[in-house]
């Protein structure tokens, strides 16, 4: 369940952020679903690719959020840091969650974006899935919503005959996935690895994953949802990790076989 009591919004009128942060999320998903010629590029390596859609969402993102918000942070998958007032909340954006997917024309990838307070605090999150055309949303201490309607996280009380999710490290296996997985096929718990961290993790707080787990955790696609599967009433083990720390979400009544399997084999220094 979300936060007994909303949490103080850091002079921020979250309304207004939330209407700013869901408009610039429908266009996101408009214009990742329209047909263009995209060219692709490696950033860091061949598994770490970068389109002209991945940046020209972003620049619109900062734009506009500078414009509504300004003195406020902004930190993005492709232009970094732009750095706000000291007192000033910040957002996180990955304007293509699940590039490679996207650039190879396969339909799960999503558009990231959340405002934390100065001392990291999630304060709003918002994931729209272009392909389904929805969108999740969640206000600290307010609740989830998907497409506006209050969602929760799933009532499954065990692991066992239901999915996980998860995602690579870029392309390669983490610390401790291996046994992980292996565990998991044990208990008849079906596994998947979709390509999009930010949009895998939201389907916990739709109540269709009951668990999934990331070996590194990162602001800009794992924050806002974050945010919106523990106002869904999902665990999160850590409650809020630190930047590289893995992390866990279950629902909650398989949260603690959840965490047992997911200790016996991953740890925070991964």
């Amino acid at each position: 369940m979300p936060d007994s009591e909303p949490e103080p919004d850091q002079g921020v009128d979250l309304d207004r952020a939330l209407a700013v942060a869901t408009e610039l999320a429908a266009w996101a998903a408009e214009s990742i679903r329209r047909p263009r010629p995209d060219a692709v590029r490696e950033k860091d390596g061949p598994a770490d690719i970068v389109t002209d859609t991945d940046e020209a969402v972003e620049r619109h993102v900062r734009e506009t959020l500078a414009a509504a918000f300004p003195g406020h942070g902004i930190t993005g998958e492709e232009y970094g840091v732009t750095r706000g007032s000291a007192d000033a909340p910040h957002w996180v954006v990955d304007p293509v969650d699940g590039t490679t997917n996207y650039a190879h024309g396969i339909g799960w990838c999503s558009f990231s974006l959340g405002l934390a307070a100065p001392d990291g605090t999630p304060l709003l999150g918002v994931v729209a899935d272009p392909w389904r055309r929805e969108t999740f949303t969640a206000v600290r201490g307010r609740g989830a919503r998907l497409d506006g309607t209050p969602v929760h996280a799933a009532p499954h009380t065990a692991l066992t005959g239901h999915v996980f999710l998860t995602e690579w490290a870029a392309h390669a296996h983490w610390p401790g996935m291996d046994g992980l997985l292996a565990t998991l096929a044990d208990r008849h718990c079906t596994v998947r690895v979709m390509g999009s961290t930010a949009l895998s993790l939201v389907q916990v707080a739709a109540g269709r994953a009951t668990a999934a787990g990331i070996g590194s955790f990162h602001h800009v696609d794992g924050l806002p949802a974050l945010l919106i599967a523990r106002e869904a009433g999902a665990v999160a083990v850590p409650e809020l990790p630190r930047y590289g720390e893995p992390l866990l979400l279950a629902a909650p009544g398989a949260a603690e076989e959840a965490t047992e399997v997911w200790r016996r084999f991953v740890r925070p220094d991964t």
